[in-house]
């Protein structure tokens, strides 16, 4: 590239090509070169002028993906610390395969599989995620628009690794009134702690955003899905659900 700018160019175009070769990961920069190129560059660089803007790489999935049978390439991937971002829409079961339950299934629901109710906990992926150095993590729920562009902001504009992982209802969940109410029940996952939202940055530090929960709200939220009728109606099972949602929620709550 350097030989072409040199016998090929006027000395604007020359210029902007320096620019980009010192600033080919900043996206502001690259688009400023790419919007500034005269048509007097070569043609072998002209056929590839739209790779000049720096690329935003994203990988999305869901949970049945990300917590099970994906989970050993995003573990390989993440640990790279290459510059790739991954968008996880966690349903909390195989929602394109029929509801079967998932590593992110949640103890006592009921799923394809786990008729009888899930025996063991949701697998905490974030928290896995947060043991890969210069990895940036965040939990979201559209219940906080706001905090969920913050965080597919702060992970595109990261130089390496991220991973989100959005909190997303779905028919298996048997929502009653059906899937027009599917933004009350997230806002529910959200306000009662069921879901607790934060933001991981490697450089920039913890963000745990979160705010006015109440967990007596638990009740309400289970109540309005057909897969946690097995909590609803078992006293001690729901007690013991709702110590681990505490518990989990505190982890994230204190986390410096």
């Amino acid at each position: 590239i350097k030989h072409i700018m040199e016998d090929n160019m006027d000395n604007e175009n020359s210029e902007l090509f320096k620019k980009w070769l010192d600033n080919y990961d900043d996206y502001d920069k690259t688009k400023y070169v790419h919007d500034n190129l005269t048509d007097n560059i070569p043609s072998e660089l002209k056929d590839i002028k739209e790779y000049i803007i720096k690329k935003s790489v994203w990988a999305v999935g869901g949970d049945g993906w990300a917590y099970d049978i994906g989970y050993g390439g995003i573990d390989h991937v993440l640990a790279t610390g290459d510059d790739i971002n991954i968008l996880v829409l966690d349903t909390e079961v195989y929602s394109n395969t029929g509801g079967q339950a998932s590593k992110s299934t949640n103890l006592g629901t009921l799923a394809e599989f786990t008729d009888t109710g899930k025996k063991t906990d949701k697998k905490d992926l974030a928290r896995m995620c947060m043991s890969i150095p210069n990895c940036y993590v965040a939990q979201v729920s559209m219940a906080n628009p706001n905090q969920v562009i913050k965080a597919l902001k702060e992970a595109n504009d990261y130089n390496g690794p991220s991973i989100v992982i959005a909190y997303s209802v779905c028919i298996s969940h048997g929502i009653k009134g059906g899937m027009t109410n599917s933004y009350e029940i997230e806002k529910l996952a959200l306000e009662s702690g069921y879901f607790p939202t934060f933001r991981c940055h490697p450089v920039n530090g913890y963000n745990f955003d979160s705010k006015n929960t109440d967990f007596d709200k638990y009740r309400t939220f289970i109540d309005k899905q057909t897969r946690f009728s097995l909590i609803s109606n078992n006293q001690e099972l729901y007690d013991k659900c709702l110590n681990q949602l505490k518990e989990r929620y505190n982890y994230y709550k204190e986390l410096k």
